[in-house]
């Protein structure tokens, strides 16, 4: 499909989005994405059903609108750029939740759930999740080696944490871990998606019943309590939960392997870890890793309210408006030599986690799980490293996250 250039008026050819990974860079952004930020920061894309949105790739420009209140996140909106068939199918029948909606309702929907996320409640958790952390890893140095990081820890640590948090039983995870990737999974097919959908909005309606006539000290029963009162009802409530626990499991299981993938990748940076217990590097190298990996790989998505000027280019209103988070956080104009793994950056202007309003609620519980598992696994297991060549790890490109699909380490 050709269109023409916003800003020259050249003819050219509009790219697919999301966009194809280098085979030998699988850690870096789509080059495709990277040309356009260089050459043609704000332009046009087309997505699954045909739609040119706009895509947005400098860090300064992602920066401006992000925070611009002519910019909705409201999916009910003709023009919103879905990520694929299944999110249009089910916008209509999806409740009102901070991930769809704008000021005042997301101000509303965002201050009932907040509390828990907060930095004082979220650091109140650490030590329990050091020990978390370091049981297993006792039982990864008992048990057979070579083994898969991501089944050891990746995924147990968000897991087990979202879980205690939420008031989810833990022995159901291999139930939630199968939704997560079904619902994230662009490939899947509708008919499964609905299915594993209405089971895990039953199982959590069920526990919200309970936590609500036996409240306990969680996130749920929390939510069960602005039920009874009125600030929230049981279907937003349900939502809620349902969201957090995906959020709050499969991005920071990603994180875990691939921040460790590319420590194998840069051993002078893995060195950094391997010889400090200092909390402000330790919290920086976690902020250059969100930098340098940006797992979401199908944009930040919103649609325009107002007409909009950007970067010399007119943005009309009811257009569709895609961030690629990744490339803005390899922009040279905002982190000098982008692509360079450098654990002593600056880098907490990344926008890892979006900007603006609607940055990810969960970013203080993301951050502290990354502190403790990159300030302790490669100490305690200096020896780390991948039990296969690189080349042969099998990356999966499927869902809203990249990824690796297991990570097979020695020591």
């Amino acid at each position: 499909m050709t269109g023409t250039c916003p800003v020259t008026g050249a003819a050219h050819t509009v790219p697919e989005y999301p966009m194809a990974r280098a085979a030998e860079r699988p850690l870096a952004p789509f080059p495709a994405a990277r040309a356009l930020r260089d050459r043609q920061p704000v332009s046009r894309v087309r997505i699954w059903n045909g739609a040119t949105p706009w895509l947005i790739t400098r860090h300064a420009d992602q920066r401006a609108l992000l925070t611009d209140p002519r910019l909705s996140d409201d999916d009910l909106d003709p023009g919103f750029p879905y990520v694929n068939r299944h999110r249009a199918e089910i916008a209509p029948l999806t409740p009102r939740m901070i991930t769809n909606t704008d000021a005042p309702e997301h101000t509303r929907l965002r201050r009932s759930v907040n509390g828990p996320f907060l930095v004082k409640r979220v650091e109140a958790m650490r030590a329990p999740i050091q020990k978390l952390v370091d049981g297993l890893i006792d039982d990864m140095l008992a048990g057979p080696n070579p083994t898969d990081l991501l089944t050891a820890l990746a995924l147990p640590v968000p897991s087990l944490v979202i879980a205690e948090m939420l008031g989810v039983p833990y022995e159901d995870h291999a139930f939630f871990q199968k939704f997560s990737a079904t619902v994230l999974d662009s490939a899947a097919p509708q008919e499964e998606v609905r299915e594993v959908g209405g089971r895990m909005a039953a199982y959590l309606s069920d526990l919200l019943d309970q936590k609500m006539a036996g409240p306990a000290d969680d996130v749920m029963s929390e939510m069960g309590g602005r039920v009874k009162t009125g600030d929230m009802t049981h279907t937003e409530a349900v939502h809620m939960s349902t969201a957090m626990l995906i959020a709050g499991h499969e991005t920071t299981a990603t994180m875990i392997s691939l921040g460790t993938l590319a420590l194998f990748q840069h051993p002078d940076q893995l060195a950094v870890l391997r010889g400090t217990n200092d909390p402000k590097v330790i919290g920086g190298a976690v902020d250059e890793l969100l930098r340098y990996l940006s797992i979401v790989q199908t944009g930040v998505r919103r649609v325009a309210k107002e007409d909009i000027e950007i970067s010399g280019v007119h943005i009309r209103a009811g257009e569709g408006v895609i961030f690629d988070l990744h490339a803005a956080n390899w922009d040279p104009e905002a982190f000098p030599d982008a692509e360079r793994l450098d654990l002593g950056r600056p880098a907490r202007n990344h926008q890892a986690f979006g900007y603006g309003p609607h940055q990810c609620l969960g970013q203080n519980l993301a951050r502290l799980e990354l502190q403790v598992v990159y300030g302790t696994l490669y100490r305690r297991i200096p020896t780390l490293r991948p039990a296969v060549d690189i080349a042969d790890l099998e990356f999966d490109h499927t869902g809203t996250t990249y990824g690796v699909t297991s990570l097979p380490v020695a020591w």
